[in-house]
């Protein structure tokens, strides 16, 4: 007869199974869904390692996954080439292109306008750490996922991840000459954010349109070109 412990272990890891499948099926910016995906894979992880330990290579292959995980963490840092980095970001926007606008939103199934670029970046910075074996890279990522911001913070330079540069005015009007692809304009409301995208292009997740859209600056009709904007860029970009 099964004890209690072999009745509950079993069901336990299959809740934090499904738990991971629905945090990472719909990821979202919000301090409760971290801690829960941390629970769930930490439980999903242990309750598969008591379940298996006695299968000598299931016991092999968990806690090898575990120290794989850890070590593009573990790794020393490096310079950061920016313009590499900028390129990846840049491209993961516009491959986000046509994705349906939800607030709090961060994957390809729905994002909201600081999710946009929050999720290109971090998306590039742990690409570009595990290609170039770069710890620094990766340990921004993890800082960037857990300290996940808002347009408004965006625009206050919260912890140091952007960079103010110094430029305000309406996107219809403001000159365009010191902009990289990449920078974000973010509302004097603090409530929106867009992305240059060069060439008078920018991407935004306009809630009111629907979805992720680029439109020119100049030439097309958008209340967010109207509006008073500040300019900012990442800071590993700016350096």
């Amino acid at each position: 007869m099964k004890t209690i412990s072999q009745r509950i272990i079993p069901m336990l890891t299959l809740g934090a199974i499904c738990g991971v499948a629905m945090c990472l099926w719909n990821p979202v910016n919000a301090t409760l869904y971290r801690l829960g995906l941390l629970a769930c894979l930490s439980g999903a992880w242990l309750g598969g390692l008591i379940l298996l330990w006695k299968t000598q290579w299931c016991r092999v292959f968990l806690l090898g996954l575990a120290i794989i995980s850890l070590v593009p963490f573990c790794l020393p840092g490096g310079e950061i080439d920016s313009d590499a980095l900028r390129k990846s970001y840049v491209k993961r926007m516009q491959d986000l292109e046509g994705t349906v606008y939800n607030w709090g939103g961060e994957s390809s199934r729905g994002i909201d306008c600081s999710g946009l670029p929050r999720k290109a970046y971090r998306d590039a910075l742990l690409a570009y750490g595990i290609r170039h074996g770069n710890g620094d890279a990766c340990r921004m990522f993890l800082e960037q996922w857990w300290f996940d911001t808002s347009a408004e913070a965006l625009g206050q330079g919260y912890r140091g991840f952007t960079a103010n540069l110094n430029q305000a005015g309406e996107i219809k009007e403001m000159p365009y000459d010191s902009l990289q692809p990449g920078d974000i304009a973010v509302t004097a409301s603090g409530v929106h954010a867009l992305v240059y995208f060069g060439d008078n292009q920018w991407i935004q997740a306009d809630p009111g349109i629907g979805f992720v859209t680029t439109l020119d600056g100049r030439k097309d009709s958008n209340p967010w070109f109207s509006q008073p904007v500040s300019m900012h860029r990442w800071s590993v970009l700016a350096e």
